[in-house]
């Protein structure tokens, strides 16, 4: 039962970094303007994405410092995942 457990955590936490993975570089072609957000396709992806990362992303800017333009919030919430990932959901579980 345990292990079933782990492995939908695990899961879950490999979608979310998945997510992340493909909005952080998203963003990168969007202000390169590699990427126009008023394509429908484009546009739509984008809107998609910030409504299921923004829940995530505003509590840690509510704890970060305001560093305007810089965004770090996706950066810390990226290590959280990959902690909660790598070390401790696996520390939990006694699989270390």
């Amino acid at each position: 039962m345990l292990i079933a457990i782990y492995q939908v955590l695990q899961l879950v936490l490999g979608a979310v970094f998945f997510i992340m993975i493909v909005h952080i570089i998203m963003s990168w072609l969007i202000n390169f303007n590699v990427l126009n957000v008023r394509q429908e396709f484009v546009g739509s992806i984008w809107t998609g994405l910030n409504r299921l990362l923004e829940p995530v992303y505003q509590p840690i800017r509510g704890i970060l410092p305001d560093t305007r333009p810089l965004d770090l919030a996706p950066l810390v919430a990226f290590l959280i995942v990959i902690a909660l990932r790598d070390i401790i959901l696996p520390t939990a579980f006694g699989l270390r």
